[in-house]
């Protein structure tokens, strides 16, 4: 089904955020390592894995950093940005040559995702850029892709949200009734609840043509 609008995440969709992770989080790892108390410490590497891909308060509730730990990592990461020069992948090449409206909805502490966007230099492809903040507000993806769907008049058909995570922008998605695109390069969610899952960005033309 043609479609008119592509609503995309930014972390580990648009760029890896294995390129940046040991600048982006060293002090914070460093921190995990210091006050993580012994008996927690069996996941602590699954941990910082996962916080390559999730955002910190998900994490930290779901490894049992407590309360101290998990405001003290919301604190540093809630006051620092990336200023140092950031890459898409190749591929998000095939994204950005296509000419319909194209919106970013990223989940994430505002300061640091604001600085990833600029330092990766994509703000012009996007007609609107969002960010979810926990800190900040109640505000879900769910709640952004149907204000971005009202607000522009366009059909839940016209849409296609293009993102890395089943549990995320792709359920999110999928409650709404939105199709959805599961990019992923390393098989990792071979039985995910999608439209349609790939590797690569190279069918998304003929999928929304």
């Amino acid at each position: 089904m043609k479609k008119r609008v592509l609503i995309l995440d930014l972390d580990n969709t648009i760029y890896p955020v294995s390129s940046i992770a040991d600048k982006l989080f060293g002090r914070l790892f460093q921190l995990i390592d210091e006050e993580l108390p012994e008996e927690s410490r069996h996941g602590i590497t699954k941990a910082k894995d996962e916080l390559t891909r999730r955002p910190y308060q998900h994490v930290a509730d779901e490894f049992g950093f407590g309360a101290e730990l998990t405001a003290k990592g919301i604190e540093l990461l809630k006051n620092i940005t990336f200023n140092e020069p950031m890459v898409p992948y190749e591929q998000y090449a095939t994204l950005q040559s296509i000419n319909i409206d194209k919106y970013l909805v990223t989940t994430g502490f505002t300061k640091l995702q604001t600085s990833k966007v600029k330092m990766l230099g994509i703000e012009a492809d996007f007609k609107g850029i969002y960010i979810v903040d926990p800190e900040q507000s109640t505000e879900t993806k769910k709640d952004v892709f149907f204000k971005i769907i009202k607000e522009n008049h366009y059909t839940i058909n016209d849409v296609l949200v293009i993102g890395d995570d089943p549990q995320s922008e792709i359920k999110a998605a999928n409650e709404l009734g939105i199709d959805t695109f599961l990019f992923d390069p390393k098989d990792m969610h071979v039985n995910a609840s999608v439209t349609y899952r790939s590797a690569s960005y190279n069918s998304i033309i003929n999928i929304i043509s």
